[in-house]
């Protein structure tokens, strides 16, 4: 076989260049530290560093949703505290407020100090995140969302949450319309009331129990019938009806301070005090309609109402406490739901860094360097290097010419 001349000095050559880009690598990769830095590198590794770098980028994003979510939760938290702190304030206050000896004005007094507590509890229901937001704006609102007007404190924002963007459930938001306004009336079962403008007595009805849970057609997904328990006054003798929707369904004869059954139907109420002839009281059932500042409101007016009967304001400060508890109830419920949101977030938290270390054990797996093996690689590299080299010099003196002219 003939071996040209040119055509040896080109293979030693490309060999020298394929040495020399090996040892270019090597190299790269030791100062890198990385054994893919390229795609070409090694496509498969690349495109597991890739997921793996996606996956990291998905933690890191998650975790910053969970931490605007803490923030949030924390703010609601606190306003929370605060409500309920408030909300026993004005318990207390209501509670004094019964005291039969007080006059209009001591009366007048402790509205006032309701009327406080109101304004009070209105700012905590208009409470900002510090982002620009409410913590109680339900599914967002660029405003406050507790408005008050003259016909009371409406919510004008949307119910509901709004959702931070990640897998995990994350709250930016509470429903400020289900935690302020939309408490359980009367008992929870049902509600009692004096009838508007129809009494003259001195009696007032208490919030009433369940005696028979399954004969309760409020809790039987039947109807909503209303009732009315009126009052007739004969001499010495004092009786009643119960009307069922106008209809009566039984009488009897009445006797302060003994309950009054309402026939086949599982409840029971009773009225104190001395009712006149024709004196109504109702009962109706009970609603997820409780308005916190509605309920103070009713309890301001009546304390600030001159020469009111002691039954009257009895009867004020029962519903008025009654209301209140169930405020109360709710808003701890809100509070509950708060907090375990907060102890989950710490779940939360601990599977997005577990989810994250698995990502970035994956991208180490993929493309980092053994740097032991790296460093045995670029010394053989380099004795492979020098070794072509000096190979090539000795090869380029064996030609004729170089032999005559030697």
């Amino acid at each position: 076989m003939r071996i040209v001349t040119a055509s040896s000095y080109e293979a030693a050559i490309f060999n020298l260049q394929q040495r020399q880009q090996g040892l270019d690598k090597a190299q790269m990769q030791l100062t890198s530290g990385k054994r893919v830095n390229l795609a070409s590198d090694d496509p498969t590794a690349a495109a597991r560093a890739e997921r793996a770098q996606a996956s990291m980028d998905r933690s890191d994003a998650d975790k910053r949703s969970l931490d605007a979510s803490r923030n949030v939760m924390s703010i609601t938290e606190s306003a929370m505290g605060d409500s309920v702190e408030l909300l026993q304030t004005a318990r207390e206050t209501l509670m004094a407020a019964g005291n039969g000896t007080y006059s209009d004005g001591e009366r007048k007094t402790l509205a006032l100090k309701l009327v406080n507590i109101r304004n009070q509890l209105l700012s905590v229901a208009n409470r900002p995140d510090g982002g620009g937001g409410f913590v109680f704006g339900g599914q967002g609102s660029a405003t406050p969302p507790f408005v008050d007007t003259p016909s009371g404190v409406v919510f004008q924002g949307q119910s509901g949450e709004l959702m931070a963007s990640t897998g995990e459930r994350l709250s930016l938001t509470v429903d400020g319309d289900q935690a302020w306004l939309k408490a359980r009336s009367g008992n929870g079962v049902f509600t009692t009331a004096p009838v508007s403008g129809s009494n003259s007595g001195n009696a007032w009805i208490t919030p009433g129990t369940v005696t028979a849970p399954n004969d309760v057609p409020y809790l039987t997904g039947g109807s909503s019938p209303n009732y009315t328990v009126q009052f007739n006054v004969s001499g010495t003798g004092t009786t009643y009806d119960i009307l069922e929707n106008g209809t009566s369904i039984g009488t009897g004869t009445f006797k302060p301070d003994k309950a009054i059954a309402i026939p086949g139907r599982g409840m029971s109420v009773t009225v104190k005090g001395s009712p006149a002839n024709g004196d109504q009281f109702a009962i109706g059932e009970a609603k997820n309609d409780l308005n916190i500042f509605t309920s103070l409101n009713n309890v301001i007016a009546a304390l600030n109402s001159s020469n009111q009967s002691g039954p009257a304001i009895v009867q004020a400060v029962n519903t008025g406490t009654l209301e209140l508890d169930s405020v109360l109830t709710n808003m701890q419920s809100s509070r509950t739901a708060v907090g375990e949101s907060l102890n989950r977030m710490d779940g939360i938290e601990d599977r997005i860094g577990t989810l994250k270390l698995a990502a970035a054990t994956e991208k180490s797996n993929a493309e980092d360097l053994d740097m032991t093996q790296a460093i045995s690689n670029f010394q053989n590299q380099q004795v492979g290097y020098q070794a072509a080299l000096q190979s090539y010099a000795s090869v380029q003196k064996l030609s004729l010419f170089q032999y005559i002219n030697g």
